[in-house]
């Protein structure tokens, strides 16, 4: 495995690329609010281990592509993601986590992005993430 040292560049470009995209679809929400909080306080270091932490997650759900979406490890890996966005950007509610997940497949600039740990990934985290919010709605019925 190959250590690419984060660059800080790439994540400045990133913001600046979709922070009027974002601004005008989330921008008043309590979601966003909580997001540009966390994220205006991130060091280097912060940024280092939060796209640590993203990937590996990402090449948790590469590593299951062939699985059913339904399989518990798969459903596992769904709430592991849902806490690490919880704990790295904003309160993330199965809500939010569903249009995710619809986003994931929707926008291809996610699925491209996701895509990059293997072909599938993106389609296993959409099709994985509306069970778990279905599953969970489920439970509340």
């Amino acid at each position: 495995m190959s250590f690419k040292p984060i660059d800080m560049k790439e994540i400045e470009e990133a913001k600046q690329n979709y922070a009027y995209e974002v601004q005008e679809k989330w921008g008043n929400t309590n979601a966003y609010k909580q997001s540009k909080e966390k994220i205006d306080s991130y060091s280097k270091e912060d940024w280092k281990k939060v796209k640590s932490k993203s990937d590996e997650i990402m090449r948790q759900f590469s590593s299951l592509v062939n699985e059913n979406p339904e399989d518990s490890l798969v459903q596992q890996l769904v709430e592991k993601w849902k806490m690490f966005i919880s704990k790295s950007y904003y309160d993330c509610t199965d809500e939010i986590l569903s249009g995710l997940g619809e986003m994931y497949m929707a926008d291809e600039r996610f699925t491209k992005n996701i895509d990059k740990f293997g072909k599938g990934t993106a389609k296993l985290m959409s099709d994985a993430i509306k069970i778990y919010c279905k599953n969970k709605e489920n439970l509340h019925n």
